[in-house]
């Protein structure tokens, strides 16, 4: 059977401050600048997430996209949305929110989660011009 790639693309809204509390505030505000706000700053973010599988005979499917939908949303969407990356989100706790990170935290929160299928790549878009990929060890 031939592996098939399907992928899921979802929205949400967070805010974060990018800060490295073992750091001083001027070597915090000089690495990174605007994105370092004590009043946090916000972004629009699209997460995509690839799951990779041979289709189900009976189906078609590799996943169901709907229990796919779902479960994005059970483990991420619904615990990041309109939230504070720093103060607000159970897997980000101590670590500094930068997209690098979020995209690997996010993986690790789906990883194992899946009823069909294999994770295989989790994208996640800062802005149109920024994104970060991970796709496991």
């Amino acid at each position: 059977m031939p592996t098939v790639y399907v992928t899921r693309k979802m929205h949400f809204n967070a805010a974060h401050r990018l800060h490295n509390p073992a750091k001083s505030e001027a070597w915090n505000r000089e690495t990174f600048g605007k994105c370092n706000n004590p009043n946090w700053h916000g972004h629009n973010y699209v997460l995509e997430v690839t799951v990779a599988g041979e289709p189900d005979p009976d189906t078609g499917y590799v996943i169901d996209l709907g229990a796919l939908k779902s479960l994005i949303n059970e483990k991420i969407i619904d615990k990041v949305d309109h939230k504070n990356l720093n103060l607000e989100v159970d897997f980000m706790d101590g670590i500094v929110p930068s997209t690098e990170n979020f995209v690997v935290a996010i993986w690790n929160e789906l990883d194992g989660a899946l009823p069909s299928g294999r994770l295989h790549a989790v994208r996640l878009y800062e802005t149109e011009r920024n994104v970060a990929e991970y796709r496991g060890e």
